[in-house]
């Protein structure tokens, strides 16, 4: 591509605004399988299950971290952390399976894939619910974190209690 002189053609604009990787996308499509996104922003986890079609992507399934208040999760404890992002995978995957979706790929986007990071955190909760995701069990992080005993020990038995409050509200 040619980027100077007579002829200059530019980049796709989510290309050059760092949002998208067209090459990655393609990779995730050709798949046809539906895509399980993850996505972390300043004050919230987002994730989705989203299906391709022609005249767009098609969100079959979402939810985001802010859900797990009305599910028990305590008010002072963050909502970006990564026992809220197992719980809020957790809670995708039942929404997931409600909606007759039982098998997707991850698409972690631009997002770092260390192991035992939030987005990781989030699938090893869709797995928990019953997704059938493609995945290395060596990114996953440990129980000790998903239960949140890293950050307060009393932390634990909220996880427990909106587990059991999700799994209540997809029955």
């Amino acid at each position: 591509m040619a980027v100077h002189g007579k002829n200059q053609r530019l980049k796709y604009k989510r290309r050059r605004t760092g949002e998208t990787d067209y090459r990655r996308r393609l990779k995730l499509l050709r798949g046809e399988m539906p895509r399980a996104v993850v996505r972390i922003s300043n004050s919230r986890i987002i994730a989705q299950i989203v299906t391709y079609e022609k005249d767009g992507d098609k969100i079959a399934a979402q939810t985001n971290s802010s859900e797990l208040r009305s599910h028990g999760w305590p008010k002072d404890a963050s909502i970006k952390s990564v026992p809220s992002a197992y719980l809020t995978g957790f809670s995708l995957g039942k929404k997931a399976l409600a909606a007759g979706i039982d098998e997707a790929v991850l698409d972690i986007g631009l997002a770092a894939s260390t192991r035992g990071n939030r987005v990781f955190s989030a699938l090893k909760g869709m797995i928990d619910a019953g997704l059938d995701i493609p995945h290395g069990t060596s990114v996953l992080p440990s129980e000790e974190r998903l239960s949140g005993k890293h950050i307060d020990d009393s932390l634990s038995s909220s996880v427990e209690a909106s587990i059991e409050a999700i799994e209540g509200a997809h029955k």
